[in-house]
């Protein structure tokens, strides 16, 4: 480095940290040796989030948050603004892609028991960032003032109103008006806006938690409690090596290989069958025509299909409502759940790899009956699916305890 670009830098790093926060979060931030594929989704949670902010702030600049004006700004976008059409598809793919990495960034953290001491601030704050991107797609959900953006919210919205002594006040707070109207789209413009850069903030904390109790691997053992001693440094982990040059190469990789699918989404099947973007939202809203099939979108059908399996009570769909936030909810006691001896699924006994394979199939299998219609049929199915998704969670405490564990080694394996 020359004289100068080293002055230059000594300049900054006496007004900012900057050579600091380079070797404390990658040249010196030491990572276990042994992280796989799984590693990846944490980088690409990032990439898409700043895909959808980039993508949302440009669709910003020609959308009409008006009920009168919204979905012909979209057509506008879509036909006459310069590349529209990619911004708009590449925000509207994002938005399943994103559901989709973080989806498998969590499902990571199971196999991997990163939910576990001492990272179980670092699950929560995981958690709360899950439950601002549902806020912000479902504010974002109405925006294209489309017949499924419509009727969607509207049931939805509709939720609150069964919630005792307070429902319809607070149904009539969340939309601005007594029906989804123009005050309604207005206020979810403004939020959908804001929560992205909540997320980021969110993300920043999440971060800095990681850096600070280390990654977990596929061991799950903690190399920082390992002896110490590398070819980097005396005083780093014997089974770590630094972040950067070695995952950032790595996680590059990961990012060709999302890239490439996303790409051929993007162009080739931007709507994914009706998944991400579904038919009736190439209409304009009519609230005086309901569609036939009310759905929300996929990566919220899940929780859908926990609402619909529990029946009204007293007329009020109120205890659907609690089974569906009590869904999410459940994931913040994750922590103190898991009562095994040992955090990676490889040295879990078979009780607890069953009970995890038949958790990730009720979720994807819930997630495909709340597309479906209702029936007895899907009813009954989404009845045994919810059973079986809080079965994991509650029964957890008694399986974990009895499983038979294997032995785990003292060091990361190869």
């Amino acid at each position: 480095m020359s004289a100068e670009k080293t002055e230059n830098l000594s300049w900054i790093d006496k007004r900012f940290p900057l050579t600091e926060t380079w070797r404390n979060h990658l040249s010196e931030y030491y990572a276990p040796k042994n992280l796989n594929f799984w590693s990846f989704f944490g980088s690409l949670a990032i990439l898409t989030l700043v895909i959808q902010i980039l993508t949302g702030i440009w669709l910003a600049m020609s959308y009409k948050p008006d009920a009168t004006l919204a979905f012909a700004s979209v057509e506008y976008i879509m036909r006459d603004v310069d590349w529209g059409w990619l911004i708009r598809y590449m925000h509207s793919t994002g938005a399943s892609m994103f559901f989709i990495v973080i989806y498998l960034h969590m499902f990571r953290a199971l196999l991997w028991g990163s939910y576990r001491k001492p990272r179980e601030l670092l699950w929560i704050i995981g958690i709360v960032i899950y439950l601002a991107m549902m806020a912000t797609a479902f504010f974002g959900y109405l925006l294209p003032w489309g017949q499924m953006s419509y009727w969607g919210a509207q049931v939805i919205v509709n939720l609150f109103a069964a919630v005792p002594v307070v429902g319809e006040d607070l149904s009539v707070w969340v939309r601005g008006d007594y029906v989804i109207s123009d005050a309604t789209l207005n206020r979810f413009f403004a939020f959908h806006f804001l929560l992205p850069f909540v997320i980021a903030a969110l993300v920043f904390l999440h971060i800095v938690a990681l850096h600070h109790v280390g990654s977990n691997n596929p061991d799950g053992i903690e190399i920082k409690n390992g002896p110490k001693g590398n070819r980097w440094s005396d005083k780093a982990p014997a089974d770590g090596i630094p972040f950067h040059p070695y995952y950032t190469v790595k996680d590059f990789m990961g990012v060709v290989v999302f890239l490439a699918i996303f790409s051929l989404v993007m162009f080739y099947a931007p709507t994914f069958g009706g998944l991400f973007l579904e038919a009736p939202n190439f209409q304009p809203a009519n609230p005086m025509q309901t569609p036939v099939h009310i759905a929300p979108v996929w990566y919220f059908t899940p929780f859908y299909a926990m609402l619909r399996a529990v029946p009204p009570m007293w007329g009020s769909q109120f205890p659907g409502v609690v089974v569906m936030f009590a869904a999410i909810l459940i994931l913040f006691v994750l922590p103190w759940l898991d009562r095994s001896p040992v955090k990676s699924m490889r040295y879990k006994g078979p009780i607890f790899k069953w009970a995890t394979a038949i958790f990730a199939v009720s979720f994807v299998v819930l997630a495909w009956l709340g597309m479906k219609p209702v029936s007895d049929l899907y009813t009954l199915l989404s009845q045994i699916f919810t059973a079986l998704y809080f079965a994991y969670f509650l029964l957890m405490p008694i399986y974990s305890s009895l499983d038979k564990t294997k032995p785990v080694p003292e060091r990361v394996t190869s």
